[in-house]
């Protein structure tokens, strides 16, 4: 029940503050996500997946279009505007977080997998009779039976 509260409270809060954004902020956030995307594909790529260098290339990517944005605007309409700008950084650093979670989250759950298939049996005592472990080629290569369960 809570969660619906506040699923409805955020929804609420998201719907009123849309509305009071200028159409252009949002054209300029969802470009900062795309080219922070493109950016961060980009630095993942050189770097070997580091977190770091992937985050910093969404923020990269997205500045760099939103510099490129404003200068045009700039020499066509004699109007730069800093918002803009933000806008557009904001978006690309909206995509560095996310990635950023997701890949923790797929880190966190390749950890959990491994450690269910090596098990933690190198600490028993095979022979020991206070904790019976059967003793199958698994256990004896310390391969937990979660495995075969899967």
């Amino acid at each position: 029940m809570r969660g619906l509260i506040l699923f409805c409270f955020v929804v609420m809060m998201v719907a009123k503050g849309y509305s009071q954004l200028e159409e252009d902020k949002v054209l300029h956030f969802l470009g900062g996500n795309l080219y922070g995307l493109v950016g961060a594909g980009v630095a993942s790529q050189i770097s070997k997946g580091d977190r770091t260098w992937t985050f910093v290339g969404a923020i990269g990517g997205s500045l760099l279009i939103g510099l490129a944005k404003e200068s045009i605007d700039q020499h066509q309409y004699d109007g730069w505007d800093n918002k803009d700008l933000l806008a557009t950084v904001l978006g690309g650093a909206t995509v560095g977080v996310t990635i950023d979670i997701f890949k923790q989250r797929k880190k966190r759950k390749r950890e959990q997998l491994f450690r269910d298939a090596i098990g933690t049996h190198d600490h028993l005592d095979l022979n020991s009779k206070k904790i019976p472990i059967p003793k199958t080629s698994l256990v004896l290569l310390s391969i937990s039976s979660k495995v075969l369960n899967r």
